[in-house]
């Protein structure tokens, strides 16, 4: 797909495949004999969540977390509603957020206090990228794709104005869009 607001590719499709095939392995391993309850966060971590799944060796069940979090498009305020809750009770089980991207980490933060109110066994995060030069929070993330430079990213499940999800790497959004 050519498109001018396509910028710099930040992570080649066959890395993306690869560095998903190693975290579904950590994963396993770290969970083995264990029942993993894996959430999603919606729209962004789909195309993530449903590759690590397939690399993923031990019994899990998934479920799908909407946040929307105000403020300009590019820029998340912190301020977090829930747009689609769990469908599921967590109390007791082994939980792991699948997220897209952190950046300042407020969102990630809100979703964790959240979490960990309803009493799971263990809260845990993956997250395929990472922006560390953004953090406004520090928060414990387990698992780690990418740590990508402070550029909006698209592409793999990440959007600009809902456009640019199926690109098959990820890339920044050329400035000036």
């Amino acid at each position: 797909m050519r498109d001018a607001a396509i910028g710099k590719i930040l992570v080649q499709r066959d890395d993306l495949a690869h560095r998903v095939r190693e975290l579904g392995e950590r994963i396993s391993a770290d969970y083995d004999g264990k029942e993993l309850f894996l959430v999603g966060v919606l729209k962004g971590a789909v195309f993530f969540l449903s590759d690590l799944m397939r690399h993923v060796e031990v019994p899990c069940q998934v479920d799908f977390m909407a946040v929307a979090s105000y403020g300009s498009s590019t820029d998340s305020s912190g301020v977090v509603r829930i747009l689609k809750d769990l469908d599921a009770p967590i109390e007791g089980r082994d939980v792991l957020i699948v997220e897209d991207i952190v950046d300042s980490g407020l969102t990630l933060s809100y979703l964790l206090r959240t979490l960990r109110a309803r009493d799971p066994a263990s809260l845990e995060v993956c997250a395929l990228l990472t922006k560390p030069e953004r953090r406004k929070v520090e928060l414990p993330i387990r698992y780690v794709g990418f740590e990508i430079p402070n550029r909006f990213a698209i592409g793999y499940g990440l959007d600009h104005a809902e456009r640019y999800r199926n690109l098959p790497y990820v890339a920044a959004l050329s400035e000036g869009v």
